[in-house]
């Protein structure tokens, strides 16, 4: 029987992280995947995302060129050749991860694992038919896509097909889902020429982040061609001569494909792995409840990412499932486990990104959420169009607003929509890691002529 220091079962961004880390400090490290390594992110979700992204951007760059003077014959977009490009460098991606985990010099074992049994101090860990004697356990086996139970369910596909497969380009597209993978989705299938609704049981897309940028991005998304049906349920979907229709919206509403993304859940994942048998303490949708130091109620076994729950904590990790989160988290375990060195996770500054059209992003805590916690707050905005696209009649404008605590002058939020939001916030995330405060953004000379200046030279606070 092998014997390791740590068995991490899942090969996503945490638990590649974790063992990387740990085996560069000594540790004998196995993990164990029965799908492909990269996980969510980099096989059926983050960079697939983007790559389609950015595509689906083009034929808006392609108009503001032509405002700029440049002129095109006939544009065509060859939509299955894309989707098989984008395959084959998720393809080389997975490569690499596998690469690294080999260089590090972690044992891959391709296969589903689960946790045997306790033994003494550790654990015995079946894999690939061989059982593995380990100190400690990472459970980093991410979430799954959730399906509601009505009539029809059975003809939709979620984004992990959306992503992944290779099909053509449908004409008609409803996605289900008020989140970031809906909301990027949609934006994805109306940039590249689909007729796209989003559907949405609230008013505005994106809950629990600024009531301000929702609101921004939901206008914006509305004035460039995608229809958001809010307050809209879907009842049953029924197969058509024509595609499929989705009853319970009025009127009914017809698409060639329908995608849900009405989020996902550990417990596929978590589930039959040998937690039940170790009465690991878990929530009712199967995420593993950890403590502060990513360790669950058995001593010796631990969770990131997707998979785990730190409510107990006083964190609300649903907003924290992001790849950046995972990969810290499992970081800090290594460091914690096998070089004595606490890594604390920055949660309060946690930038992020909608890859929308446009894009939002977003860094801190709404204003909410700052009245919320009972901070005295300061309110700064800006909304106004992009220079780059000034020559032409374009509907989208941007958006900026910071939250500032008047008693400190410490910057608590910083939020956006407009291109390169996801980019613009990343410095903005560090200043406020640091604990900026608006003088000192104040203080700052702006880089000129550009979008990100405003958040240095918003002086006035926002009345009303």
């Amino acid at each position: 029987m092998s014997q390791l220091d740590l068995f991490v079962i899942g090969g996503g961004s945490g638990g590649v992280a974790c063992a990387r880390r740990a085996a560069s400090h000594g540790a004998k490290v196995a993990l164990a995947e029965d799908s492909r390594l990269g996980g969510t992110c980099v096989i059926r979700g983050c960079v697939p995302k983007k790559l389609m992204h950015y595509g689906a951007g083009v034929p808006h760059e392609l108009a503001v060129a032509r405002d700029m003077g440049w002129s095109f014959g006939e544009v065509r977009h060859d939509f299955r050749g894309f989707l098989e490009a984008r395959n084959r460098e998720i393809a080389r991606l997975e490569a690499i991860y596998r690469g690294m985990l080999d260089g590090a010099g972690v044992t891959v074992v391709k296969s589903r694992a689960k946790v045997a049994c306790r033994q003494g101090d550790g654990f015995v860990v079946e894999a690939g038919g061989e059982l593995f004697q380990t100190k400690r356990v990472l459970i980093a086996t991410g979430a799954a896509p959730f399906f509601p139970d009505i009539p029809g369910i059975e003809h939709v596909v979620t984004s992990d097909q959306v992503l992944e497969d290779v099909y053509d380009l449908p004409a008609r597209v409803a996605v289900i889902g008020a989140g970031y993978i809906g909301v990027e989705l949609a934006c994805i299938f109306q940039g590249f020429g689909a007729k796209t609704s989003l559907v949405l049981r609230g008013d505005q897309p994106l809950r629990g982040f600024d009531e301000d940028l929702r609101r921004h991005l939901t206008d914006q998304m509305a004035a460039g061609g995608l229809e958001i049906l809010s307050r809209s349920v879907v009842k049953r979907i029924e197969r058509t001569a024509g595609g499929l229709c989705l009853h319970g919206i009025e009127p009914a509403l017809e698409a060639d494909l329908v995608v849900y993304a009405t989020g996902r859940r550990p417990i596929p994942k978590t589930h039959g792995i040998g937690l039940e048998e170790l009465e690991v303490r878990m929530d009712h949708e199967g995420a593993i409840l950890v403590d502060d130091t990513y360790k669950s109620s058995v001593d010796g076994l631990y969770a990131v990412g997707d998979c785990s729950d730190h409510a107990g904590c006083g964190v609300d990790s649903g907003q924290f499932d992001l790849t950046p989160v995972a990969i810290a988290e499992g970081r800090a375990i290594a460091e914690r486990l096998f070089n004595d060195r606490v890594m604390p996770v920055r949660y309060d500054t946690l930038a992020t990104a909608i890859f929308s059209s446009p894009e939002a992003a977003t860094c801190g805590i709404s204003e909410v959420r700052a009245h919320a916690e009972g901070y005295d707050v300061e309110i700064y905005k800006a909304n106004f169009r992009p220079m780059r696209t000034t020559m032409g009649q374009h509907a989208h404008r941007i958006f900026m607003k910071l939250v500032v605590d008047r008693k400190t002058d410490r910057v608590l939020g910083c939020h956006m929509v407009g291109p390169e939001a996801g980019e613009i916030i990343q410095g903005f995330a560090t200043a406020m890691t640091a604990g900026a405060t608006k003088a000192d953004f104040d203080d700052t000379i702006a880089v000129h002529p550009t979008a990100a200046e405003e958040f240095v030279t918003m002086y006035q606070p926002f009345k009303g």
